[in-house]
């Protein structure tokens, strides 16, 4: 059972939308700011904005849809939602330096009146019961190992017909795994679990899940050109993932490269929905 402060230090940093902002500096951008500027820092997940734009499009969002993003971190995704769909977004996150600073960024943004960040925890969200259209969760499940819990929360917030989509980390292999991981320190703070489970958890709710994706081609081919473009370049970006990840960065990038070379993990979506 993973521990939901252990979860919430791993995250935080300290001084985070200093970097940013500073990281904005070096490249001359100021508020307000396009949110695809900010794309390479809040898309904290495997293939960023490429994977994001991908898997919204599943989602059939409009303007008048409302969505809640399960562990939104710095609301990238959110922000991508609402400024594509004109969707009303509500994200959830644990860890509160991910929260404040994703309100700053989305007022850079000028995307505030859309976007709506809450300090919580998915398994408690602040939210009434049938009030939203979708909901979705990115890289969120690998620190949570009530896949039920998450599960029965979605239903109690979703409407009849509503969908939820998971796009995360799953294992799919049997053997020990590397870390630090970017989702995880060491494996007291992981909560990987296969599909299956995530499956068993959505139906065992009432979910009817209608599609399982595997990206693993997709993840390797992102990480191969990641790799070629920093063989090009003088060192970091101004913006980039390292600014939340700190210091071992490259280590826990090649580990999860490791771990899916060697078949122990996926990036996995999911999509189910509830009956009407």
């Amino acid at each position: 059972m993973t521990n939901p402060n252990e979860v919430a230090h791993h995250y935080h940093s300290g001084h985070l939308l200093k970097r940013i902002s500073d990281g904005c500096s070096r490249l001359d951008l100021t508020p307000p700011i396009s949110h695809d500027d900010l794309a390479p820092v809040d898309e904290f997940h495997i293939g960023g904005r490429l994977a994001t734009e991908r898997f919204v499009k599943s989602l059939d969002l409009s303007a008048e849809s409302r969505v809640v993003d399960f562990g939104c971190g710095l609301a990238g995704p959110a922000r991508y939602v609402a400024a594509a769909t004109g969707a009303h977004v509500t994200g959830i996150d644990l860890t509160d330096e991910f929260v404040e600073t994703g309100r700053a960024l989305t007022e850079w943004t000028g995307l505030s009146d859309r976007v709506h960040l809450i300090e919580g925890s998915v398994l408690d969200l602040p939210l009434e019961a049938k009030s939203m259209d979708a909901a979705y969760m990115i890289h969120v499940g690998m620190n949570i190992a009530d896949k039920v819990g998450i599960a029965r929360e979605a239903k109690r917030v979703l409407k009849p017909g509503g969908i939820f989509a998971i796009y995360d980390v799953m294992q799919v292999g049997e053997g020990q795994m590397d870390y630090p991981a970017p989702w995880a320190s060491s494996s007291d703070q992981s909560a990987l679990a296969p599909p299956e489970t995530y499956e068993t958890a959505l139906n065992s709710v009432g979910f009817e899940v209608s599609e399982r994706i595997d990206r693993t081609a997709f993840a390797k081919q992102f990480f191969a050109d990641l790799a070629s473009a920093q063989s090009r370049s003088d060192g970091p970006p101004p913006l980039g993932l390292h600014l939340i990840m700190g210091e071992n960065t490259s280590l826990k990038v090649q580990h999860m490269v490791r771990n899916i070379e060697r078949g122990l993990i996926a990036p996995i979506e999911i999509h189910a929905r509830l009956p009407v």
